[in-house]
């Protein structure tokens, strides 16, 4: 391995994590981000790591099966969906997971999917080029048994159309990307896409 470059993608993450810790996106120590070293590795968070307060110790290099490759440190729980995204999408550079209340709370009221369409802000997410878009966010119950649900996230996508993110259900926003820059794009649309929603939501009710 290169470490000048495994060093760079470390970096970027505890860049990333500052920045979303900033926003209230990944309060306490909630939350994971990877980003792929190469097509055997990547560079992931430290389990229990606090993400506004990452720095090299916070960052560990994992195989793409989720096996630590640095002995003394634990890669977060839920690595097996990092390791699910880049064996199916050898194209997805980084992966953030996230935990803000907006996600949170619309993972919550919503059933099965969210529905985003119409919306201006979805050119925002690679492959869009047009406000006349419906995007579907699959909503997966929450399961401690991550293997298991990496299955079904998996099985989800080998039968449906392309997505650019899930929920998980009273938990929070998977989003990747083919770069951190790409997926941070990703993840500042989705938040304020989820904001849009939260605020439109008791409209429909009264209607």
């Amino acid at each position: 391995m290169n470490n000048s470059n495994y060093s760079l993608h470390a970096d970027a993450l505890i860049e990333a994590g500052r920045t979303i810790h900033a926003q209230g996106w990944a309060p306490a120590t909630s939350g994971n981000f990877s980003s792929r070293i190469n097509d055997q590795e990547m560079a992931i968070t430290v389990s229990g790591w606090h993400k506004g307060e990452l720095t090299r110790d916070g960052v560990m290099r994992a195989n793409l099966a989720g096996e630590a490759l640095e002995p003394d440190k634990r890669p977060s729980a839920e690595t097996r969906l990092h390791c699910q995204l880049y064996q199916r999408f050898p194209e997805i550079g980084a992966v953030l997971h996230t935990h803000s209340m907006q996600a949170t709370l619309i993972s919550r009221i919503q059933k099965d999917e969210l529905i985003l369409e119409d919306y201006e802000l979805l050119k925002a997410f690679a492959g869009i080029d047009t406000h006349q878009h419906t995007m579907t966010l699959p909503i997966f119950a929450n399961d401690q048994n991550i293997t298991r649900l990496a299955t079904q996230v998996d099985d989800y996508m080998a039968t449906h159309p392309p997505i650019n993110g899930y929920l998980i259900a009273g938990h929070g926003l998977y989003t990747w990307g083919s770069s951190i820059k790409e997926t941070l794009r990703h993840l500042e649309a989705f938040e304020f896409l989820f904001a849009c929603e939260l605020a439109f939501y008791p409209l429909r009710k009264a209607r």
